[in-house]
This record gives C-alpha cells, structure tokens and sequence, in this order.
C-alpha cells in the first residue's frame, strides 16, 4: 500500500506554467497533495520542449509534472474563471504565474481571493514581483542569470561570463515558493486565514549569490569568473590526476593533511605558504602547482573513492550517465520509473511519511471528467472552456 504522505490532505490548483511554479506543484504532490495541473488551452508550452516526447509531452514537461491530475481551462473566458472559482471552492493552494495584472484584470487579485476564500494560500511565481521599477515585467531564467549577476562569477577566470548549465534560478525559485506554501499553511493552523506567497526570479537569483555577496560587502570587492575554484576556500577546485580530473573540496588543515598524506607530500602542510586556509588561499597557484604533480601519479577513480572513504570531500567529475548508472543513486531511490515514464525522485526524504510516486505526468486535460465529477460540476455545462473535453479537440490541438 502506498503511503498517503506528509501533504495528504492538501488540495492544490496549480494554474502555473514552465518551470518555478510546476516544480513547487510536483514537490507538493509527490508528498501526497492531490494536485491538479490547469492548462489553458495550448497547453503548458513546455509540453512543445523538445525532443525527445513521450506521448503529447516533451521530457521538459514531464520533469515538472509528476503526480498530478491534468486540465485544461480557458480563463479568458468568463465562463472559465467561473469555474476556476468552483475549482477553488475546495482548494487550499493555489499556485499561479500568470504575468502580474492578469488576476487583477480577470477580477481575481489577491484581495478578491482572500474574501473569496480566506483560508486560501495563493501563490504566485513572477520574474520581478509586482512593484518596484522592474515591477510586472518578463522575466525566463537565463535573462534572470544575467541580470542578478550569477553569470558575471561563472565560466573560466579570466573569461566571459557564462549562464549555469541548468535552470538553477527557476528551480531555487520553485523551492522558495513550497517553502513559502508550507510556511502560510503552518502559521494558517493558528490563525485560520491563508495568505498571498510571491516568490520572484529576481529575488531569488539574488539571494543565490553566496559567498560572493557577503564578501563585497566587506570587502567592495567585485568577483569575476573563476572556473571551478572557491574565492574563500583552498584546494577547492578540479585537479589533473594521471587519468581523468578530480574535484577537491577541502574544507579544513585536518583534510588537507589527510590528502597531502595521502598522495605522498605530508610536507606541505608543514610549508608556511600552506598551513592555513587563509595562507593556502594566498599561495594557491603554487600549491595547484605542487598538488598535481603529486596526483599525476594517481587514477581518478582509485584515488577519490580512498580519499573520500578517508574523510577528505572529493570526486570523480562524471557524466549524467555515469550518475544514473550509479549505484548509491538507485539506492537513494532518485530514479522512478512509473511505466513508459522515468524521472528523478524526491530529495526530501521523511522517515514515517516519505515521497511517494503514484501517477505519470498528465496527459493534456486527461483527467477533466474525474475532477469534474469529484466536485459535481457538469462538464457539458463549461463545454466551451473545456478545451480537450473531447478526442477529436485534443487530435486538433497536437495537429
């Protein structure tokens, strides 16, 4: 028997697209919130990110959209809102990034919600927020990258800047906006209101610039790319072995004497330029210099599994195959395979509630008859809103 999970009890509407609000949505459902995905009529443009597909649904889609029950709505039409208000009616969550003044314009802000229903957490994920002078405008992760300054300390020392390889802002702000839904849920069991949770790219982009923020602010320092070295830490940074190159992560003078020991040069925390982190920082070339031609000595996989088994953070730089293929990935149960569908779990792991994955990403408005009829509302009744109602709809739409 699957567990009903730690959220089982929660109704969520996730009117979201792309990639924030989805990941909030996902992460809430594979902890048991019955989630209903709200598409509007084109569908989520990511269905459309590909290839590869799977079925209607590009493998962007299916990343963010695990465990949920899917609809479509046209809330262009009155007629449509109506029965997002029906849908809400019930709802504990709702989760939105529609561009800032749609609600407000449909008559569905905020302040119309919460007397609407004043239990209800509305969440909207935006790329600026609502005010302030880039209040209310676009904003998609790489701009995002770009502007709050995450590629000004990225790429190789002495190069350009250079975006993430992955959606880092959208992802971090996905996980900021479940933070924010669990936080108005537990202050909403005292108080018995729900309240509004705006999470923006921006704000989120921003507050991923650490340490690089903590140290202009004491130093007025700018920092610029800097490969894969730490500015406050040393060895931190890939190193040339004789085989393929290791990340080093070393964090205090005990590993660093672990490693040096370990590669045959117990000298070297002995050298002045080398006893400190602070020294070893000031000395870095040099010590690169001295430690790969000790590593030179070494093959990468050998050497990372003893160092590590020894205490000293490190590894192997592999490939997204190698990782999959991995066993301790299996073991940490980050791979789920739901028929067809393969994604990756659940970080989260709760020891009497865990996550649980009980239904591939949806189908487009595969599940409207059931959600429909679960809160008595006649489908034939919004027709003209329902798009993909019918299979001779959604065989127009794919066309």
């Amino acid at each position: 028997m699957i567990n009903p999970g730690s959220l089982a009890n929660l109704r969520v509407i996730d009117a979201s697209r792309v990639l924030g609000g989805p990941y909030a949505g996902q992460i809430l459902a594979d902890h048991g919130a019955d989630v209903v995905k709200l598409e509007p009529p084109a569908g989520d443009e990511t269905r459309g990110w590909g290839p590869p597909f799977l079925g209607d649904a590009a493998s962007y889609f299916l990343g963010l959209n695990r465990n949920k029950r899917g609809i479509a709505v046209d809330l262009s039409q009155e007629m449509g809102r109506e029965l997002l208000l029906a849908l809400l009616e019930d709802a504990d969550v709702l989760i939105e990034n529609f561009k800032t003044g749609t609600m407000e314009r449909w008559g569905l802000g905020q302040d119309e919600l919460a007397r609407r229903f004043p239990r209800l957490v509305h969440c909207r994920v935006s790329g600026f927020g609502a005010d302030g002078p880039m209040g209310g405008l676009p904003g998609y992760d790489a701009a995002i990258q770009a502007l709050c300054g995450i590629m000004s300390v990225n790429g190789e020392a002495g190069g350009q800047p250079l975006r993430v390889g992955l959606p880092v802002v959208d992802m971090v702000t996905g996980l900021n906006a479940t933070i924010g839904i669990l936080m108005a849920l537990s202050e909403r069991a005292t108080s018995g209101k729900g309240q509004f949770v705006e999470t923006s790219l921006y704000d989120c982009g921003v507050s991923l610039l650490h340490p690089h923020l903590p140290n202009y602010y004491l130093s007025g320092r700018v920092a610029g790319p800097s490969g894969n070295a730490h500015p406050n830490i040393c060895p931190y940074d890939t190193f040339a072995t004789g085989t393929e190159p290791i990340f080093l992560a070393v964090g205090n003078d005990r590993q660093f004497a672990t490693l040096c020991a370990m590669i045959g040069r117990p000298d070297l925390p002995q050298d002045a330029r080398f006893a400190s982190n602070s020294q070893r920082n000031i000395h870095r070339d040099a010590l690169k210099a001295a430690l790969e031609a000790a590593l030179s000595a070494f093959d990468c996989a050998g050497l990372s599994d003893r160092l590590i088994k020894a205490g000293v953070p490190c590894g192997a730089v592999r490939s997204i195959d190698q990782v999959i293929a991995d066993p301790h990935t299996i073991h940490r149960e980050m791979v789920v395979d739901i028929g067809e569908y393969r994604g990756t779990g659940s970080p989260i792991k709760l020891s009497r509630t865990p996550a649980s994955y009980r239904r591939a990403p949806p189908g487009f408005a595969q599940h409207t008859g059931e959600v429909m009829a679960e809160r008595a509302l006649d489908p034939d009744s919004y027709r003209e809103v329902l798009p993909g109602l019918d299979p001779e709809q959604n065989a127009a739409r794919k066309a």
